[in-house]
């Protein structure tokens, strides 16, 4: 299982992508959330709100292993799946506190239902009618560092090939085996 961290150009570009996010006008991608901005983690997606100064938070002391979850999608194909996003909203806010890049190890296991939103947008493009909604998002996720897994069961079911995923994907053997392997390197999980 590669290290979600392990590609030399995952900590520059996170930080690129920072600074780049401080000049542009976040709040102006948080539709549907006034008072909410994204980045600097990833930009333009995963909404925030600030909170009072000292709120329960992680400490930025340490390193974190965290994994999350996602089975369900959009009904809309032409939604992007809130369920993804909510581990973009994770790393912005996690930025947002301080915590740097380097200090979170972070992967996410995908499975069922949610197998359309890891597409090409070709592929997704062939069975839906229209680029997929979540590239961009996808994108971000894998510029911050995030691994991206697909249940190689799923994959198989749905009948995917490798080609038709977005390259950030990974297959794995299934998301139980992904999710156990995770744990067993210490990743908590987040199943929301």
């Amino acid at each position: 299982m590669r290290n979600p961290l392990s590609c030399p150009f995952a900590r520059p570009v996170a930080l690129l992508f920072m600074l780049l996010a401080s000049w542009l006008p976040a709040a102006a991608f948080a539709e549907g959330y006034p008072g909410a901005e994204t980045g600097p983690a990833v930009p333009g997606y995963g909404p925030v709100f600030p909170v009072p100064e000292g709120a329960f938070a992680l400490g930025n002391d340490r390193v974190y292993k965290v994994s999350k979850d996602v089975s369900a999608s959009a009904d809309d194909p032409g939604e992007r799946n809130r369920n993804i996003e909510a581990l973009a909203r994770f790393l912005n806010m996690q930025a947002r506190a301080g915590t740097a890049p380097e200090q979170l190890q972070v992967a996410m296991v995908v499975h069922g239902g949610a197998w359309k939103d890891l597409l090409t947008d070709a592929a997704y493009r062939e069975r839906f009618g229209l680029a997929n909604p979540n590239t961009g998002l996808l994108d971000g996720l894998a510029e911050a560092g995030v691994a991206i897994y697909l249940c190689g069961q799923t994959a198989a079911y749905r009948g995917l090939t490798p080609a038709a995923l977005n390259p950030a994907v990974e297959l794995s053997l299934s998301a139980m085996a992904a999710h156990v392997q995770l744990q067993s390197e210490g990743y908590t999980l987040i199943p929301f």
